[in-house]
């Protein structure tokens, strides 16, 4: 199987992981879907944009990437918990 086509049937999958996954209320439901999201980025970056092949640009752009979605769980876990 052409690498491309590969690459496209694990977005198609994680797609309809996400689906499955959204309508599920709760903190660790928000967690797996910005999980997923990630997991997404950073195939479509690496595998469309071939980062995967340029050293440290894959990371570079994904671990900030991951620190920005881990600061919008946590102020969605703040706002959970708020009495207001």
């Amino acid at each position: 199987m052409n690498p491309l086509t590969r690459i496209w049937a694990l977005l198609i999958a994680l797609i309809a992981v996400t689906v499955l996954l959204a309508p599920v209320p709760g903190l660790a439901a928000m967690a797996g879907l910005l999980v997923l999201a990630w997991i997404k980025a950073r195939t479509i970056l690496g595998g469309f944009l071939h980062l995967r092949g340029a050293p440290g640009w894959l990371g570079a752009v994904t671990v900030p990437l991951g620190l920005w979605m881990v600061a919008i769980w946590g102020l969605a876990a703040l706002a959970f918990s708020s009495p207001f």
